[in-house]
């Protein structure tokens, strides 16, 4: 595994806008080298202009298993291994669950978790054969729980953190550390360009009203604040398991998890009653 002192390689998804962008520009800034995804890598040439054969861009539609597996080869060889490899390809899905089709929900699973998985299994051989590295996903502040309106979003990103669980655990004996990024609110186009919307219903109108006025409200972060940290996460010897990006994010699901905790613990009686103590 490269030190923390020393050149590291990136490979980064969804890397042409958004969270994946700042992810990449960070790891460049930082002296390292990127081989930077997305269905189209065109909006990062004036960063491959930039940065002197620093940054190498490959074109991968993350649903595409094979082409993942491939991709990964090709990456690997670009600069003689990877040390860091990068979830941040996803989309946004928004709409109530009656609503959502059936090819709107494989469609955005394909990308949000199984790109995500088809990346994790790629990618850790060529990290064992280096000795070491770190995969990072970036999930979101939404996986704690379900939501009206963005509960496929939030089931997806359940999904990929269940599984990132597993695979840190699996992966560690082979000096590969796991991060789960839980994002939250960031100036990225997400909510616009990636988004998938079901038509709407008007039973869910007065809903869907009380949820834009909610979501008015809150302000966004800039994705390279996102990027710092991340960078510092690559470089810690023991990096965390999990960590939340952004205040605002980090007291919203500590209110969640101590309210979860409260309901826990008031129907505790019903859960031992359901078995032997």
């Amino acid at each position: 595994m490269t030190t923390s002192s020393a050149t590291r390689v990136w490979f980064v998804t969804g890397a042409s806008r958004g969270l994946g962008r700042a992810f990449t520009e960070a790891a460049l800034s930082g002296g390292d080298r990127v081989v930077a995804t997305a269905r189209d890598v065109s909006p990062l040439d004036d960063l491959v202009a930039a940065h002197d054969g620093a940054l190498v861009t490959l074109p991968l539609d993350v649903s595409d298993r094979a082409a993942v597996m491939s991709t990964l080869d090709k990456a690997a060889s670009v600069f003689g291994g990877l040390d860091v490899v990068l979830n941040s390809a996803g989309q946004f899905h928004y709409g109530m669950i009656e609503e959502t089709s059936e090819e709107q929900a494989r469609a955005h699973l394909d990308t949000n978790f199984f790109g995500a998985l088809w990346v994790s299994q790629a990618a850790v051989p060529h990290l064992r054969r280096r000795g070491g590295g770190r995969i990072l996903q970036v999930s979101s502040m939404g996986s704690v729980g379900g939501h009206a309106s963005v509960g496929l979003y939030a089931a997806g990103k359940a999904a990929l953190e269940s599984m990132t669980e597993a695979l840190a655990m699996e992966v560690a004996q082979f000096g590969i550390a796991v991060t789960v990024l839980n994002a939250g609110g960031y100036d990225t186009e997400l909510f616009t360009r990636g988004t998938t919307a079901t038509e709407p219903d008007p039973v869910y109108a007065d809903l869907r009203a009380e949820l834009a006025a909610m979501w008015s409200e809150g302000a966004q972060d800039h994705p390279a604040q996102a990027a710092g940290v991340v960078r510092d996460i690559v470089a810690m010897p023991e990096p965390p398991r999990r960590v939340i990006l952004g205040s605002t994010s980090f007291d919203l699901v500590r209110d969640i998890s101590r309210q979860r905790q409260a309901d826990l613990e008031r129907w505790e009686s019903l859960s031992r009653a359901a078995g032997r103590g």
